[in-house]
């Protein structure tokens, strides 16, 4: 295990498996166990899913995983978690392992995260989007999403009951357990990207690039969550074309929303067979 300094002097641990073209991947290594992998399982969660991931790419693909996400929450950075900040910290991890070209896969914010990372930089082999479209991305909604987040863990009278398991996640019943800390730091990430253009970056990408989604990946939220629609899905669906102009190559996942095509099941034949046609 080798560790690494981020942007705000916080270590983060990084673990490294099998070899080949090299793959950032910021996900847990490890399988969470206990009572908060019950809690990822009522959300439809694999507790095991960056481990699954890290296995299942291993086998011709030197796996650079960190688990970024664990890492913001433990050590928040509500006034500096910028897309330039996160961009510099995962070529500090590339620099820390060795790693000049990479290929990089992120899914949520991670993946627009990685969408940052490709205009910032010319080592990337390819960029793997998931769960986040290139082009008309949810910036907008993301941010009063954040907000509203933020306003709710600031308030002492937040909570409501856990997730129930059905297919359905009611986010009207979900708790808010972040504090204030861990959910500005979103906030300060959506907040600096309100004048991005996705479109007007797509010439900045040089590397071989896929995006994928879920074709039921859409979610509306409630008032007290901002009162907003986030759509991940329609941005693939709608502007497909567009896109492969661009040069990204495109997939939805039939029938599956955002938790179940982030999924290693799901994810794994997606990005390897791609992986391997472009590497």
């Amino acid at each position: 295990m080798t560790t690494v300094k981020m942007h705000d002097g916080s270590v983060i641990p990084v673990e490294i498996k099998g070899d080949g073209p090299a793959i950032l991947l910021p996900v847990n290594p490890y399988p969470v166990e206990g009572a908060r992998a019950e809690e990822l399982r009522k959300w439809g969660a694999d507790p095991a899913l960056g481990h699954n991931l890290m296995k299942g790419l291993s086998d011709k693909y030197k796996v650079v995983a960190f688990d970024y996400e664990g890492h913001i929450q433990k050590f928040p950075k509500a006034d500096t978690l910028t897309p330039n900040n996160v961009a510099k910290d995962f070529i500090a991890i590339a620099d820390a392992v060795g790693v000049n070209k990479f290929v990089y896969y992120g899914y949520s914010w991670l993946a627009l995260s990685g969408l940052q990372l490709a205009i910032r930089t010319d080592r990337l082999l390819a960029l793997i989007m998931g769960g986040f479209p290139p082009i008309d991305g949810p910036y907008k909604e993301m941010f009063q999403v954040t907000k509203a987040t933020f306003e709710l863990s600031s308030t002492k009278d937040n909570s409501t009951n856990s997730p129930q398991e059905t297919d359905e996640l009611d986010w009207s019943t979900v708790e808010v357990t972040l504090n204030t800390n861990q959910t500005k730091q979103f906030v300060t990430l959506y907040k600096n990207l309100q004048d991005f253009s996705d479109r007007q970056v797509q010439s900045n990408i040089t590397c071989p690039r896929l995006c994928f989604a879920g074709s039921a990946d859409k979610i509306s939220y409630e008032e007290r969550w901002g009162g907003v629609v986030v759509d991940i899905a329609g941005p693939l669906l709608q502007n497909r074309k567009e896109l492969e102009s661009y040069g990204w190559d495109v997939e939805v996942l039939e029938g599956l929303d955002h938790t179940q095509a982030m999924q290693a099941k799901h994810v794994l034949p997606t990005i390897k067979t791609w992986l391997d046609a472009h590497m």
